[in-house]
């Protein structure tokens, strides 16, 4: 209902403030940089460690409990990387940052299952190295699936990806693969070998893409077959890239971090025009879109829903005497209220427009839906919002009306409008509905 991104969330309810990660270096220029630079970007907690020897020291006192470790490879009392030897050995997932680089120190270090390394190089080395494990810890939070026959085969892939911190599910036929994308809701990338004894690659890839659009999932085709013409046959069939065994870890690193970025800015697009721009609840167009498929799904089930329009009491005037700035911080307070209140629900709250609120209710009749309103009336009533060194009240009329049928969606909008009209008439801060109608005819 509000839109949050928390892209330091690990996958297991570790938040912003709550990680630690451990840096290893003996630069004062560069620890004093970064330090600060994971604590206010990053929100993590920093253990800095300028030798071997204070390494140790830390590992001692907290050996489990760092998210991640950025470990120089060249330090006083560590000359060849026994630092990084350790910080592996204590299983603390690790990015390597040096300025010393050569092909047999580039072969050693990723022999020890590293997340990555970042060169010291170039005047961006910092930017980069912040980039990179902001990418591993969000990694943490996506799923990928590997679908490979050849087991030994598959177990390379996963320790990579495993090193690279994603969540890994593992499949050895494209009829098992099918079965593993039923059960996990959460897979954003899948990594497929082309020869397999059910289904090819290539025909695993075109029914991925009948079930998600790339906006969805994306598809990486991996192959050691010498056909030149197999990358095209895999595109054609809606992959998202595709590369030859025998790859170079890198590259493979490289392309599965591309494609999780795309897939994490078409999010955000998509956060964003489903978002109300003032309030962070979904927005009237999202509304629009998605209650007709909840409502058509309860009703297809027999499971009771209802509509209810919330409108702020008074709201034209208290813009005309305290100003729009003022209305803002109400609409604001409202809806953060609001979505205090239906957090972790099933209902789908949204900001129709102006100081128009809409609940669509699941598993919910007419009774319920009331009653539940009437309890967000009664604590919206006790919302303060300081305007001028002035504290104002908020009341709020809510109108409800229950789905009992197949109509077009706007007629239920209009049903519970209308009932938001006599609960107004009435005397504002109040809750009218159907049942309260019928309540009221009977006596």
């Amino acid at each position: 209902m509000v839109f949050r991104a928390d892209f330091l969330s690990d996958g297991h309810s570790h938040r912003r403030g709550s990680q630690k990660i451990l840096l290893v270096e003996d630069s004062r220029m560069f620890s004093s940089v970064l330090s600060h630079r994971f604590q206010t970007e990053l929100g993590l907690s920093v253990t800095h460690c300028a030798s071997l020897k204070q390494l140790n020291e830390a590992l001692a006192v907290d050996e489990h409990g760092f998210t991640m470790a950025v470990v120089d490879l060249n330090l006083p009392d560590s000359p060849h990387g026994e630092a990084l030897d350790v910080a592996i050995a204590h299983h603390i997932p690790t990015i390597v940052f040096t300025a010393s680089f050569d092909m047999d120190m580039r072969n050693r270090i990723m022999e020890r299952s590293i997340v990555d390394y970042v060169l010291k190089d170039n005047e961006f080395a910092l930017d980069n190295l912040v980039s990179t494990v902001r990418r591993a810890i969000s990694n943490r939070s996506t799923r990928v699936l590997v679908v490979d026959d050849l087991p030994s085969a598959r177990r390379v892939l996963v320790e990579l990806l495993e090193a690279q911190q994603f969540k890994v599910a593992e499949a050895g036929t494209g009829v098992e693969a099918l079965a593993v994308l039923d059960e996990y809701g959460d897979i954003e990338v899948v990594v497929t070998d082309h020869h397999m004894p059910d289904m090819d690659g290539y025909e695993l890839t075109r029914r991925i893409r009948h079930r998600y659009g790339s906006d969805r999932m994306r598809v990486i085709g991996i192959s050691s077959s010498t056909d030149r013409l197999l990358s095209a046959t895999f595109l054609k069939a809606g992959a998202s890239d595709f590369i030859y065994r025998p790859f170079v870890a890198e590259e493979l690193q490289c392309r599965i971090a591309l494609n999780v970025e795309t897939l994490m800015q078409l999010k955000q697009l998509r956060a964003a025009a489903a978002s109300d721009y003032l309030t962070g609840l979904y927005n009237r167009r999202y509304f629009y879109d998605h209650g007709p498929r909840i409502v058509n799904e309860c009703l297809r089930h027999h499971r009771p829903t209802s509509v209810a329009i919330l409108d702020i009491d008074h709201f034209k005037h208290l813009n005309d005497t305290y100003g729009h700035e003022i209305g803002d911080q109400v609409l604001k307070a409202v809806a953060g209220r609001l979505h205090s209140l239906f957090e972790g629900s099933e209902n789908l709250l949204s900001r129709l427009g102006g100081e128009e609120f809409a609940i669509l209710f699941t598993e919910m009749d007419s009774r319920a839906a009331t009653a539940v309103c009437d309890e967000v009336r009664v604590n919206l009533s006790n919302l303060k919002v300081i305007a001028d060194d002035e504290e104002l009240s908020v009341t709020v009329s809510i109108g409800v009306a229950e789905i009992a049928g197949y109509e077009a969606f706007e007629n239920y909008l209009n049903a519970a409008d209308q009932f938001l009209y006599m609960a107004k008439h009435k005397g504002r801060n109040q809750v009218y509905s159907d049942i309260k109608m019928t309540d009221e005819a009977a006596e």
